[in-house]
């Protein structure tokens, strides 16, 4: 399938084998939603998200919608006439970010394996995700004259969700983290073993969070607790934007010296040594299930 554009190629082809048990044997003009039903009712079966089946019906419209529009016989005729409409699943189930209090923090990493450790302490520093993690490179360093103290990466658009180049200005933290790694692997910053990870998210990682009683955290929630401290700490929301690597319609790998600094100093704040003493107030019900009425209740935590 032509995807340049897609930066998920692997996990494509793992959704795909998935979908190839139910619908392998069907010629690309009976494929339909009706066709689909046994794929999203297997996969439901199975405890997955919608989120989840959708990543799969997204697959299957876009060959679909190439079958129809751009992939032609010899003869010049598209391999479809038309492409069946396929609607996704509502997101009634979606998770809420679950970000970590200072404690739970604590209680989660002090289970993880030390490469885990290190890549989770750098993730709630910068806010990268978990790929951007584990593909960090060293030639992705961008020395500073000016600024010798600042340490800074850029991430190329292609491993960047939303398809521009990222800036990472690390804090004090997350150097420390870095400079320990120096000299472990010749290419990434982050290696197991001598060898790259491909991804946070592994037996190690659900272990940990099993036994730190923090079942449902995910790697992402560690993004989502850099932003929450943040955003605590009083950083402006551009500040916020650039730090934590979203769209703004800005050049965001273009600053000045003094534009560096300021991000470094609201990178800093969030630095567990220099705890910002903000309480935070979060909505949790730890009995939620989908579709229940229970009660919120209000736990509040010391950032």
């Amino acid at each position: 399938m032509e995807n340049q554009h897609k930066r998920s190629i692997a996990d494509d082809a793992c959704r795909l084998r998935e979908l190839v048990k139910y619908i392998g044997d069907l010629p690309l003009e009976s494929i339909h939603i009706g066709a689909l039903q046994g794929f999203i009712e297997g996969r439901r079966k199975d405890a997955v998200s919608s989120r989840t089946i959708n990543h799969g019906l997204k697959i299957v419209r876009r060959i679909l919608n190439l079958a129809a529009s751009e992939w032609m016989d010899e003869y010049g005729l598209t391999w479809l006439l038309s492409a069946a409409k396929i609607k996704l699943l509502p997101e009634h189930d979606l998770r809420k970010p679950y970000p970590l209090s200072w404690d739970e923090q604590n209680k989660l990493f002090n289970e993880l394996p030390s490469h885990l450790e290190k890549m989770a302490l750098f993730a709630v520093n910068t806010g990268c995700r978990d790929q951007e993690i584990c593909e960090l490179r060293w030639e992705w360093e961008i020395k500073i004259s000016e600024l010798p103290h600042i340490l800074v990466f850029i991430i190329p658009a292609e491993l960047v969700k939303n398809g521009e180049e990222r800036l990472v200005v690390c804090n004090d933290t997350a150097r420390s983290v870095v400079n320990t790694e120096r000299g472990k692997h010749p290419t990434h910053v982050f290696s197991y073993r001598g060898r790259p990870l491909a991804r946070m998210l592994s037996t190690g990682w659900r272990d940990a969070r099993c036994k730190a009683e923090l079942a449902t955290v995910r790697v992402h929630d560690l993004k989502h607790t850099f932003g929450r401290r943040l955003r605590a700490a009083g950083v402006s929301f551009e500040d916020r934007q650039d730090l934590l690597g979203h769209r703004s319609g800005r050049i965001t790998t273009h600053y000045s010296s003094a534009e560096l600094q300021n991000l470094y100093e609201a990178a800093n704040s969030v630095c567990e040594k220099q705890k910002s003493g903000v309480i935070l107030t979060l909505l949790r019900n730890p009995n939620f299930k989908p579709k229940s009425h229970a009660k919120q209740e209000a736990t509040v935590f010391s950032l």
